[in-house]
Protein backbone atom coordinates (compact mmCIF):
# COMPACT_ATOMS: atom_id res chain seq x y z
CA UNK A 1 0.00 0.00 0.00
CA UNK A 2 2.95 2.38 0.90
CA UNK A 3 4.35 2.40 -2.59
CA UNK A 4 0.97 3.39 -4.49
CA UNK A 5 -0.12 5.93 -2.03
CA UNK A 6 1.17 9.46 0.43
CA UNK A 7 -0.12 8.54 3.36
CA UNK A 8 -2.31 11.58 4.83
CA UNK A 9 -0.49 13.66 7.47
CA UNK A 10 -2.02 15.48 10.36
CA UNK A 11 -1.14 19.55 9.59
CA UNK A 12 -3.20 21.48 12.53
CA UNK A 13 -5.49 20.31 15.71
CA UNK A 14 -8.90 21.42 16.09
CA UNK A 15 -10.16 22.08 19.91
CA UNK A 16 -13.38 23.73 20.61
CA UNK A 17 -16.30 22.96 23.53
CA UNK A 18 -16.74 19.01 22.14
CA UNK A 19 -13.16 18.07 20.86
CA UNK A 20 -9.67 18.06 21.32
CA UNK A 21 -7.95 16.67 18.49
CA UNK A 22 -4.97 16.29 20.81
CA UNK A 23 -5.39 13.31 22.15
CA UNK A 24 -4.97 11.29 18.84
CA UNK A 25 -0.97 12.70 18.97
CA UNK A 26 -1.04 10.67 22.31
CA UNK A 27 -3.22 7.81 21.47
CA UNK A 28 -1.80 4.01 21.68
CA UNK A 29 -2.83 2.41 18.15
CA UNK A 30 -3.52 -0.88 17.22
CA UNK A 31 -3.04 -3.04 14.29
CA UNK A 32 -6.49 -4.44 14.09
CA UNK A 33 -8.33 -1.17 15.68
CA UNK A 34 -10.92 0.27 13.26
CA UNK A 35 -11.92 3.90 12.65
CA UNK A 36 -15.71 5.45 12.34
CA UNK A 37 -15.20 8.83 10.74
CA UNK A 38 -18.03 11.06 10.18
CA UNK A 39 -19.56 14.26 10.89
CA UNK A 40 -22.01 14.87 13.45
CA UNK A 41 -25.86 13.11 12.63
CA UNK A 42 -24.42 11.77 9.49
CA UNK A 43 -25.20 8.20 10.26
CA UNK A 44 -22.38 7.66 13.11
CA UNK A 45 -24.33 5.38 15.56
CA UNK A 46 -26.04 3.21 12.99
CA UNK A 47 -22.56 2.55 11.81
CA UNK A 48 -21.10 2.16 15.09
CA UNK A 49 -23.98 -0.09 15.72
CA UNK A 50 -23.27 -2.33 12.58
CA UNK A 51 -19.92 -2.54 13.22
CA UNK A 52 -20.11 -3.78 16.70
CA UNK A 53 -22.92 -6.05 15.45
CA UNK A 54 -19.92 -7.47 12.65
CA UNK A 55 -16.97 -7.82 15.48
CA UNK A 56 -19.19 -9.12 18.06
CA UNK A 57 -21.36 -11.53 15.33
CA UNK A 58 -24.70 -10.38 16.14
CA UNK A 59 -24.24 -10.37 20.11
CA UNK A 60 -27.35 -8.60 20.96
CA UNK A 61 -26.37 -7.73 24.82
CA UNK A 62 -23.36 -5.53 23.68
CA UNK A 63 -23.47 -1.49 24.42
CA UNK A 64 -21.83 -0.32 21.63
CA UNK A 65 -21.46 3.31 22.97
CA UNK A 66 -19.45 1.91 25.98
CA UNK A 67 -17.24 -0.25 23.71
CA UNK A 68 -16.68 2.30 20.75
CA UNK A 69 -16.14 5.85 22.56
CA UNK A 70 -15.57 9.42 20.50
CA UNK A 71 -12.65 9.49 21.39
CA UNK A 72 -11.84 13.04 20.21
CA UNK A 73 -14.43 14.50 22.77
CA UNK A 74 -13.29 15.95 25.66
CA UNK A 75 -16.22 13.90 27.57
CA UNK A 76 -15.24 11.73 29.60
CA UNK A 77 -12.04 13.15 30.80
CA UNK A 78 -8.96 11.36 28.71
CA UNK A 79 -7.31 9.85 31.61
CA UNK A 80 -10.52 7.71 32.16
CA UNK A 81 -10.90 7.53 28.08
CA UNK A 82 -7.19 5.86 27.87
CA UNK A 83 -7.97 3.45 30.51
CA UNK A 84 -10.93 1.85 29.42
CA UNK A 85 -9.49 1.73 25.33
CA UNK A 86 -6.40 0.09 26.86
CA UNK A 87 -8.34 -2.19 29.24
CA UNK A 88 -10.29 -3.59 26.12
CA UNK A 89 -9.09 -6.75 25.02
CA UNK A 90 -11.08 -7.31 21.90
CA UNK A 91 -10.97 -5.54 18.25
CA UNK A 92 -11.15 -1.85 19.01
CA UNK A 93 -13.70 0.36 16.76
CA UNK A 94 -13.18 4.27 17.39
CA UNK A 95 -15.29 6.75 16.29
CA UNK A 96 -13.84 10.43 15.63
CA UNK A 97 -15.91 13.61 14.28
CA UNK A 98 -12.38 15.11 12.53
CA UNK A 99 -11.23 16.08 9.40
CA UNK A 100 -8.63 14.06 7.95
CA UNK A 101 -5.94 17.06 7.93
CA UNK A 102 -6.71 16.85 12.04
CA UNK A 103 -6.53 13.03 12.68
CA UNK A 104 -3.87 11.06 13.12
CA UNK A 105 -4.01 8.38 10.05
CA UNK A 106 -2.70 5.17 9.87
CA UNK A 107 -1.89 3.07 7.13
CA UNK A 108 -2.36 -0.19 8.76
CA UNK A 109 -5.75 0.60 10.10
CA UNK A 110 -9.15 0.58 8.90
CA UNK A 111 -11.21 3.44 8.16
CA UNK A 112 -15.12 3.98 7.86
CA UNK A 113 -16.51 7.11 6.60
CA UNK A 114 -20.26 7.73 6.88
CA UNK A 115 -21.83 10.80 5.20
CA UNK A 116 -24.98 12.31 4.96
CA UNK A 117 -26.78 15.09 2.70
CA UNK A 118 -25.99 18.24 4.89
CA UNK A 119 -29.73 19.41 5.38
CA UNK A 120 -30.26 15.95 6.27
CA UNK A 121 -27.44 16.54 9.06
CA UNK A 122 -28.45 19.78 9.72
CA UNK A 123 -32.25 19.07 10.73
CA UNK A 124 -31.05 15.85 13.25
CA UNK A 125 -28.87 18.21 14.50
CA UNK A 126 -31.14 20.51 15.56
CA UNK A 127 -32.82 17.55 17.22
CA UNK A 128 -30.10 15.93 18.76
CA UNK A 129 -28.98 19.75 20.53
CA UNK A 130 -32.56 21.20 21.27
CA UNK A 131 -33.08 17.81 23.29
CA UNK A 132 -30.53 18.29 25.76
CA UNK A 133 -31.08 18.12 29.40
CA UNK A 134 -30.37 22.24 30.83
CA UNK A 135 -27.33 20.64 33.23
CA UNK A 136 -25.33 19.72 30.23
CA UNK A 137 -24.59 22.70 29.24
CA UNK A 138 -22.79 23.47 32.74
CA UNK A 139 -21.11 19.67 32.24
CA UNK A 140 -19.61 19.79 28.76
CA UNK A 141 -18.30 24.13 29.40
CA UNK A 142 -16.98 23.18 32.61
CA UNK A 143 -14.64 20.55 31.58
CA UNK A 144 -10.92 21.59 32.21
CA UNK A 145 -8.78 22.93 29.16
CA UNK A 146 -11.84 23.94 26.69
CA UNK A 147 -10.60 25.95 23.85
CA UNK A 148 -12.86 28.51 22.33
CA UNK A 149 -16.60 29.73 23.23
CA UNK A 150 -18.62 27.80 25.08
CA UNK A 151 -21.20 25.61 23.97
CA UNK A 152 -24.76 27.32 24.11
CA UNK A 153 -28.20 26.28 23.80
CA UNK A 154 -29.05 26.57 19.86
CA UNK A 155 -32.37 28.48 18.01
CA UNK A 156 -35.61 26.53 19.19
CA UNK A 157 -36.73 27.35 15.50
CA UNK A 158 -35.01 24.48 13.01
CA UNK A 159 -35.12 27.24 10.11
CA UNK A 160 -33.18 29.71 12.31
CA UNK A 161 -30.94 27.21 13.05
CA UNK A 162 -30.65 25.80 9.71
CA UNK A 163 -29.70 29.73 8.76
CA UNK A 164 -27.66 30.23 11.19
CA UNK A 165 -25.51 26.61 10.61
CA UNK A 166 -25.00 26.74 6.80
CA UNK A 167 -23.94 30.53 6.58
CA UNK A 168 -21.50 30.18 9.24
CA UNK A 169 -20.29 26.97 8.28
CA UNK A 170 -21.28 25.18 10.85
CA UNK A 171 -22.32 27.67 12.94
CA UNK A 172 -20.85 26.84 16.88
CA UNK A 173 -19.88 23.30 15.46
CA UNK A 174 -17.63 22.99 12.83
CA UNK A 175 -17.60 22.80 8.67
CA UNK A 176 -19.24 20.19 7.21
CA UNK A 177 -17.42 20.74 4.04
CA UNK A 178 -13.95 20.67 5.14
CA UNK A 179 -14.84 17.13 6.82
CA UNK A 180 -16.35 15.74 4.08
CA UNK A 181 -13.66 16.84 1.30
CA UNK A 182 -10.82 15.71 3.68
CA UNK A 183 -11.76 12.01 3.46
CA UNK A 184 -13.40 12.24 0.06
CA UNK A 185 -9.45 12.41 -0.84
CA UNK A 186 -8.88 9.32 -0.03
CA UNK A 187 -12.26 7.27 -0.57
CA UNK A 188 -10.03 5.18 -2.79
CA UNK A 189 -7.40 4.01 -0.55
CA UNK A 190 -7.77 0.45 0.06
CA UNK A 191 -7.84 0.75 3.81
CA UNK A 192 -10.84 3.07 3.17
CA UNK A 193 -14.79 2.03 3.03
CA UNK A 194 -17.14 5.23 1.87
CA UNK A 195 -20.70 4.66 3.33
CA UNK A 196 -23.80 6.91 2.86
CA UNK A 197 -26.54 7.15 5.27
CA UNK A 198 -29.07 6.45 1.85
CA UNK A 199 -27.13 3.54 1.19
CA UNK A 200 -27.43 2.62 4.21
CA UNK A 201 -31.20 3.06 3.89
CA UNK A 202 -31.43 1.41 0.68
CA UNK A 203 -29.69 -1.89 1.25
CA UNK A 204 -28.91 -2.61 5.14
CA UNK A 205 -27.95 -6.25 4.20
CA UNK A 206 -25.85 -5.16 1.51
CA UNK A 207 -24.47 -2.43 4.06
CA UNK A 208 -23.49 -5.35 6.42
CA UNK A 209 -21.49 -7.72 3.72
CA UNK A 210 -19.80 -4.77 2.70
CA UNK A 211 -18.51 -3.75 6.13
CA UNK A 212 -17.99 -7.53 6.94
CA UNK A 213 -15.75 -8.34 4.08
CA UNK A 214 -14.01 -4.56 4.51
CA UNK A 215 -13.06 -5.78 8.04
CA UNK A 216 -12.28 -9.05 6.75
CA UNK A 217 -14.79 -10.99 9.10
CA UNK A 218 -16.49 -13.89 7.84
CA UNK A 219 -20.01 -14.49 8.60
CA UNK A 220 -21.91 -17.45 8.98
CA UNK A 221 -25.46 -17.19 7.53
CA UNK A 222 -27.39 -17.01 10.98
CA UNK A 223 -24.47 -14.22 12.32
CA UNK A 224 -25.10 -12.20 9.00
CA UNK A 225 -28.72 -12.90 10.20
CA UNK A 226 -28.20 -11.59 13.70
CA UNK A 227 -26.16 -8.47 12.51
CA UNK A 228 -28.70 -6.80 10.08
CA UNK A 229 -31.58 -7.79 12.59
CA UNK A 230 -30.10 -5.91 15.56
CA UNK A 231 -28.85 -3.22 13.01
CA UNK A 232 -31.99 -1.81 11.93
CA UNK A 233 -33.67 1.28 13.20
CA UNK A 234 -37.19 -0.76 14.78
CA UNK A 235 -34.72 -2.80 16.88
CA UNK A 236 -32.20 0.34 17.57
CA UNK A 237 -35.18 2.36 19.03
CA UNK A 238 -36.40 -0.73 20.89
CA UNK A 239 -32.77 -1.48 22.52
CA UNK A 240 -32.10 2.47 22.45
CA UNK A 241 -30.12 2.18 26.21
CA UNK A 242 -27.70 -0.21 24.08
CA UNK A 243 -26.98 2.11 21.29
CA UNK A 244 -27.01 5.62 22.33
CA UNK A 245 -23.80 7.65 23.90
CA UNK A 246 -24.09 7.84 27.73
CA UNK A 247 -27.19 5.63 27.97
CA UNK A 248 -29.00 8.85 26.94
CA UNK A 249 -28.54 10.35 30.30
CA UNK A 250 -28.49 14.11 28.57
CA UNK A 251 -31.26 14.34 26.38
CA UNK A 252 -34.41 14.87 27.72
CA UNK A 253 -36.60 11.40 27.27
CA UNK A 254 -33.83 9.41 27.53
CA UNK A 255 -31.97 7.31 24.70
CA UNK A 256 -35.36 6.66 22.69
CA UNK A 257 -35.10 10.97 21.85
CA UNK A 258 -31.35 10.38 20.58
CA UNK A 259 -32.89 7.72 17.56
CA UNK A 260 -35.24 10.29 16.53
CA UNK A 261 -36.74 9.39 13.20
CA UNK A 262 -33.99 7.87 10.90
CA UNK A 263 -35.23 9.81 7.66
CA UNK A 264 -34.65 12.26 5.49
CA UNK A 265 -36.07 15.07 3.40
CA UNK A 266 -37.50 17.00 6.61
CA UNK A 267 -35.87 20.00 4.84
CA UNK A 268 -37.80 20.05 1.96
CA UNK A 269 -41.21 21.41 3.40
CA UNK A 270 -39.29 24.07 5.00
CA UNK A 271 -36.76 25.81 3.29
CA UNK A 272 -37.07 28.15 0.28
CA UNK A 273 -36.34 27.66 -3.26
CA UNK A 274 -33.21 29.60 -2.65
CA UNK A 275 -32.14 28.23 0.40
CA UNK A 276 -31.98 24.59 -1.30
CA UNK A 277 -30.60 26.65 -4.59
CA UNK A 278 -27.71 28.56 -2.57
CA UNK A 279 -27.03 24.87 -0.29
CA UNK A 280 -26.50 22.75 -3.93
CA UNK A 281 -24.47 25.90 -5.20
CA UNK A 282 -22.38 25.92 -2.26
CA UNK A 283 -21.80 21.86 -2.14
CA UNK A 284 -20.53 22.42 -5.42
CA UNK A 285 -18.36 24.83 -5.15
CA UNK A 286 -16.76 23.13 -2.06
CA UNK A 287 -16.78 19.42 -2.74
CA UNK A 288 -17.02 19.66 -6.80
CA UNK A 289 -19.83 17.93 -8.54
CA UNK A 290 -18.91 14.19 -7.88
CA UNK A 291 -18.49 14.42 -4.62
CA UNK A 292 -21.75 16.75 -4.41
CA UNK A 293 -23.49 14.74 -5.95
CA UNK A 294 -22.76 11.50 -3.26
CA UNK A 295 -23.05 13.58 -0.39
CA UNK A 296 -26.77 14.47 -1.95
CA UNK A 297 -27.72 11.12 -3.19
CA UNK A 298 -25.26 7.89 -1.75
CA UNK A 299 -24.03 5.46 -4.00
CA UNK A 300 -26.06 3.05 -5.19
CA UNK A 301 -23.49 1.52 -7.61
CA UNK A 302 -21.10 1.32 -5.00
CA UNK A 303 -18.16 3.42 -6.84
CA UNK A 304 -15.53 4.29 -4.02
CA UNK A 305 -17.42 1.54 -1.54
CA UNK A 306 -17.13 -1.77 -2.93
CA UNK A 307 -14.02 -0.99 -4.50
CA UNK A 308 -12.23 0.05 -1.73
CA UNK A 309 -13.44 -3.02 0.11
CA UNK A 310 -12.09 -5.38 -2.67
Amino acid sequence: MAETHVWPRKTRELQNHHMDSTIWNRFAFRPDDVIVATYAKSGTTWTQQIVGQVLFRGDPDICVPELSPWVDMRLPLEAEKMALLGAQAHRRFLKTYLPLDAFVFRPELKHIYIARDGRDVAWSLHNHCTNFRPEFYGIINGLPDRVGPAFEPVEDDVHDFYRHWFENDGGQFWSLWENVRSWWSVRDYPNVLMLHFNDLKRDLPGAVERIAAFLEVELTGEERARVIEHSTFKWMKTNAEKVVPLGGSVWEGGASTFINKGTNGRWQTTLTAEEVAAYDAKALAELGPECARWLAEGDVTGAGSLSSAA
